[in-house]
């Protein structure tokens, strides 16, 4: 973002945070530039993050993707480090030419609105009608899709350790018998899926993947290469 843009997007979250009060947690994304970072947040316990923390994999593959088609994506599901869901939403902020620039993210925590609901119910109905037609949401964590819920992590290692984990789940391999051809259909994902934006993700990637960084870097320039 241009730096009038900045300001103007930064004096929305400060707003909006007020206005919403402590269980919003609004933040500001800037993503032009080599790596994605966030420029401004408030509330940010809601989600456990602060200026220092990196963006999710969902908004890796928004910026990897450019936002295709999209001004923006509401009421999603969120999760937190410590398993509370939240709901989600996205402002997607483009450039003149419709490039993809910086993401206005607003991350509500409806749990306690949860237990008071649950227990207004019990309240105020018979105990088999709560168990006939009332739907607690307990087992929420195991109904969440994991293509559209956004993980909030508090590193950069536990940011790209999910994206590591869901491509490698996809090819149903073990690290340790990758060959070479694999590693680099690896990195290729990863930098899909906006991964190598993150400062640091080329030393924890070779790690996990058994490989020296000079291997990843070569493998990440012959994948840029190709896709040029």
């Amino acid at each position: 973002m241009n730096r009038a843009m900045l300001k103007q997007y930064t004096k929305l979250v400060e707003f909006l945070g007020l206005v919403l009060g402590p269980t919003y947690e609004i933040t500001l994304h800037d993503v032009h530039g080599k790596n994605s970072t966030i420029v401004a947040i408030v509330n940010g316990a809601v989600s456990g993050r602060d200026l220092d923390s990196p963006p999710t994999a969902m908004a890796l593959r928004a910026v990897a993707d450019n936002a295709k088609d999209m001004d923006y994506r509401t009421n999603y599901n969120g999760l937190t480090s410590g398993n509370r869901t939240l709901r989600s939403s996205t402002f997607y902020i483009k450039d003149k030419n419709d490039d993809l620039v910086g993401m206005l993210c607003v991350n509500f925590d409806d749990s306690k609105f949860q237990e008071l609901s649950s227990q207004l119910f019990q309240l105020i109905h018979p105990d088999v009608y709560m168990e006939d037609n009332i739907v607690i949401r307990s087992d929420v964590l195991e109904s969440l899709d994991e293509e559209d819920t956004e993980r909030f992590g508090d590193s950069m290692i536990s940011a790209a350790d999910s994206v590591i984990e869901e491509v490698l789940s996809e090819g149903d391999i073990p690290v340790e018998r990758l060959s070479q051809s694999e590693k680099i259909r690896i990195v290729a994902q990863l930098e899909r899926r906006g991964i190598f934006r993150l400062k640091g993700a080329v030393t924890h990637v070779s790690k996990e993947l058994h490989a020296s960084p000079a291997s990843i870097y070569r493998y990440l320039a012959k994948v840029r290469q190709e896709a040029e």
